[in-house]
């Protein structure tokens, strides 16, 4: 950042950063507007119309956390501890501001609130993969420089990862892009094979079919470094590419070259990400497609192997950061993805206090309209950390005014490299704007806790995270590399004991979609200009996305009667949003392709999250935001 008198007039990406290399993506580029936006929150609020109105007036933050303090202190004393459930998000990735819980737990544990369970993003896959890995940590993305064939399997890195199409780029590799739509990476791919949605492991198992029919697999690698390989012959052998052809959708010819090609070529590398795992079957298929590589021995080679997410690299100090021993008893554990069941009908004591912090579950959370209730529900106290008065901020009984990455310090740990890096605040928040950090150790002080360890700068904190890393070297550098971990951790397990224990299938499996609607499966995917429900509100960049639309492929939009740019109605049994049909062959038969991210109350009150279910995928309860039919019909 360029500051000039405490200003902040100029953001470029670090050139010296050996990932980023000096760029910024179409969103990150808007963010000075988005810190000096005039709709930023920079004063405490308290609700003055009801719930859902968004009508608020100005308030001190003696009045805020006086009342914040008496609202918490009273509902301990009736219902206990455990009806408070501190609600994270990602809108922070850092762990001292924000992360999934990680700011502000050690306030929670002391009062003896309910644990956060961050089950909306990656946690099926990553389940799957300690099942076969022993790790969610895959290969170091900045190997696939060296790959030689790369699939590109459900991601579309040119929209929500452009730094890891560096590398991509660097290869000079032959790409393959796997999705139901053809998405700006897939255009710029050798190959695109567009599979219904949530048959990834069946079309996986049929690729080691064909792989095993031409005797290619690596006996020694499979020999020395995997457990199950008999067993695990059996399920693959049930998969032949007519079979895989059936439930993919796919043609056996290109099942059967596909296979070929990976038969041959060393090595090869799968980039995988988190949206082919928001189905039924999300776990399972992570869990079968790391499976690719203990065949073919990639895992062994610079350039092979799997990358999901790098989380698993990083070995933070989170236990002394988060310090579960300041909680009175066990607590119960309210998962993410299920906020409206926790908020309408929670096992235990009912939620009284509702913190929602980095997160907008109104904009993000499946099943709009049940968190729509569950926030509206009077006996609810709902406090909200927010920069913009977002659907859920709607909701609040109380808003405070939170600092953005520009204005605090903090420490991100990457999921698309191994890198972590050191946050230093540039400016001052505007307004009366807290930390989060700060905003708990005011808290803590106006309800008279004594635990020391609610006090620890954020300086203290980002020390006893860091334990074993040069802190200095990281502070003055801004970014330190991390040296990955052996992957698999241990032998690759074809065979899955711990997997059979939580009672799933020992072996790796093909999982089908579980939604009993009809019609056309809708995916939901990143959009090219919103982080999420981040940036929803910045003006050029919904000018530049234009209007809310779904995609449709001709022969879907003939047979309902549905031109090119009609507004029309996307709907099932658990709700609708409106949209302007974009007929193209972009998605396959079958598939219809919207964009997550959009505000409500700027897109006619309703979401594409109005038609999501509220359910489990297979491992971990993670979200299932693409297994999802519904029916599009003009409006």
């Amino acid at each position: 950042m360029t500051v000039e008198d405490g200003v902040a007039v100029g953001l470029r990406g670090n050139k010296d950063h050996p990932v980023t290399r000096g760029a910024l993506c179409v969103k990150v580029n808007r963010y000075l507007e988005q810190v000096d936006s005039p709709e930023r929150i920079r004063y405490p609020m308290r609700r003055v119309g009801r719930k859902g109105e968004g009508r608020f007036e100005r308030i001190s933050w003696d009045e805020a956390l006086g009342e914040i303090a008496e609202r918490l202190d009273g509902i301990v004393r009736e219902y206990g501890g455990e009806a408070i459930w501190p609600f994270h998000g990602t809108g922070s990735l850092g762990y001292i501001q924000g992360l999934e819980g990680f700011s502000g737990r050690r306030f929670f544990n002391t009062l003896g609130a309910s644990l956060h369970d961050p089950t909306i993003c990656s946690i099926a896959g990553a389940v799957g993969l300690k099942y076969t890995l022993g790790t969610s940590g895959g290969m170091d993305p900045e190997h696939f420089a060296q790959s030689k064939l790369i699939l590109l399997w459900g991601t579309n890195p040119l929209t929500s990862g452009h730094h890891g199409w560096k590398f991509i780029q660097d290869s000079g590799a032959y790409t393959v892009a796997i999705d139901p739509v053809r998405t700006r990476t897939a255009e710029r791919c050798d190959e695109h094979l567009a599979p219904l949605p949530g048959t990834d492991a069946a079309l996986a198992l049929g690729l080691m079919h064909v792989i095993l029919s031409l005797g290619a697999e690596n006996a020694d690698y499979i020999a020395e470094h995997t457990e199950g390989f008999d067993e695990f012959k059996g399920r693959i052998a049930e998969f032949t590419p007519e079979r895989v052809a059936e439930i993919t959708g796919l043609p056996v010819e290109k099942i059967t070259a596909l296979g070929e090609r990976i038969a041959r070529t060393r090595p090869t590398a799968i980039k995988a990400s988190q949206g082919m795992q928001r189905h039924a079957g999300g776990g399972m298929a992570l869990r079968t497609l790391a499976c690719l590589p203990g065949i073919t021995g990639d895992w062994a080679i610079p350039g092979g192997g799997l990358h999901y997410s790098t989380s698993g690299h990083f070995d933070l100090n989170l236990p002394e950061l988060m310090r579960f021993d300041l909680l009175p008893h066990p607590v119960r554990t309210l998962s993410q993805t299920r906020i409206s069941d926790g908020l309408l009908d929670a096992d235990g004591p009912p939620v009284k206090a509702l913190f929602v912090i980095a997160a907008n579950p109104v904009g993000s959370n499946p099943n709009q309209s049940g968190v729509r209730r569950g926030l509206a529900r009077e006996d609810l106290f709902t406090v909200v950390l927010e920069h913009f008065p977002t659907d859920t901020v709607d909701y609040a009984d109380i808003v405070l005014p939170a600092t953005m990455q520009t204005e605090h310090l903090d420490v991100l740990a990457a999921y698309g490299n191994m890198y972590l890096v050191w946050n230093e605040p540039a400016v001052a928040p505007p307004g009366e704007c807290l930390s989060t950090t700060e905003t708990f150790r005011r808290l803590a002080h106006r309800m008279g806790l004594t635990e020391p360890a609610l006090y620890d700068s954020d300086e203290d904190l980002a020390d006893q995270l860091l334990k074993g890393f040069d802190v200095e070297r990281l502070r003055a550098d801004g970014f330190l590399r991390v040296d990955p971990k052996p992957v698999p951790n241990g032998k690759l397990r074809f065979f899955s004991r711990r997997a059979e224990l939580a009672g799933h299938d020992p072996l790796p499996a093909y999982t089908p979609p579980a939604d009993p609607g009809e019609g056309l499966v809708l995916i939901s995917a990143a959009s090219h200009f919103f982080l999420n429900s981040t940036f929803g509100n910045n003006p050029e960049l919904l000018r530049r996305s234009g209007d809310s639309a779904v995609t449709l492929h001709p022969l879907d939009a003939a047979a309902r009667g549905i031109e090119n740019g009609a507004p029309v109605t996307v709907h099932n049994d658990r709700g609708s949003f409106e949209a302007v049909a974009e007929v193209s062959d972009q998605v396959r038969p079958g598939v219809a392709a919207t964009t997550k991210g959009r505000w409500a109350k700027f897109t006619g009150g309703a979401t594409v999250n109005a038609t999501i279910a509220e359910r489990d995928s297979d491992f971990g309860g993670g979200a299932v935001f693409h297994d999802n039919r519904v029916e599009v019909t003009p409006r």
